[in-house]
């Protein structure tokens, strides 16, 4: 099998197609198109951007770089995080971060110096992918367990009774994703490893560490996220 290579600029341009004719659809019946033509462009240029910076950043293979982006990432993702919800400002944001960064830390430090035994610890090629990965699945669930939270409790002042549905709620979709994974989808990570020529059952064994990352990162997230939410006057059951 061949490795994959750089697909060229006119191929790019033909996988807008579809989302060309997408965006037609949604002009045509007088919805937002605008908001879709703004997030496909958004995408490129940020992705095209990122191509160049992480090959800047792979290359020059420091420690310090590396903890900059992953502190970055934190920052970003919170914000993104906070945005959907109604409680925002400094404390609020300060929850989400300390939600974030306390359960992604632990699980990408696991992950990177413990299952993967990176040799040099802090490989950027592989730390910062899998920070991407934690941290953007985490920031939607804290989102999603958030905003149920609001909802909840607007119904049913108990916390407890609320903390329990927000976060059944929030990982919903985590639950749908494991046990679709293999029979309805094939992930990311794992396509992109088997277009590179990687063995199947390679790449299979390191999407099962994927998914436990994602998963965990993401529940661990949203408990923390709710135990700082906590009122002072009750306590966790």
């Amino acid at each position: 099998m061949n490795s994959a290579q750089l697909i060229p600029l006119t191929n790019l341009l033909i996988a807008f197609s579809p989302v060309a004719i997408l965006v037609t659809i949604l002009y045509i019946w007088g919805l937002n198109a605008s908001q879709a033509i703004y997030a496909n462009i958004r995408m490129l240029l940020q992705l095209l951007i990122v191509g160049y910076v992480l090959t800047f950043i792979f290359e020059t293979d420091r420690f310090s770089i590396v903890l900059l982006v992953i502190v970055f990432m934190i920052g970003v993702s919170s914000w993104i995080a906070m945005r959907p919800l109604p409680d925002r400002g400094i404390k609020a944001l300060s929850i989400i971060m300390a939600a974030l960064g306390i359960s992604g830390l632990a699980v990408l430090i696991l992950v990177t110096q413990v299952v993967l035994n990176l040799p040099k610890g802090y490989e950027p090629s592989i730390v910062i992918p899998i920070a991407g990965m934690i941290f953007a699945n985490s920031m939607n669930t804290i989102s999603l367990v958030g905003e149920r939270l609001h909802s909840e409790l607007k119904q049913d002042p108990n916390f407890t009774r609320a903390r329990s549905i927000s976060l059944e709620t929030a990982m919903i979709p985590q639950i749908n994703a494991l046990l679709a994974v293999g029979l309805v989808s094939l992930p990311g990570m794992m396509t992109g490893q088997i277009l590179a020529g990687v063995e199947p059952i390679i790449a299979a064994g390191y999407q099962i560490v994927v998914m436990c990352m994602i998963f965990s990162s993401a529940g661990l997230s949203a408990a923390i996220y709710l135990a700082m939410k906590k009122p002072e006057n009750e306590s966790i059951s």
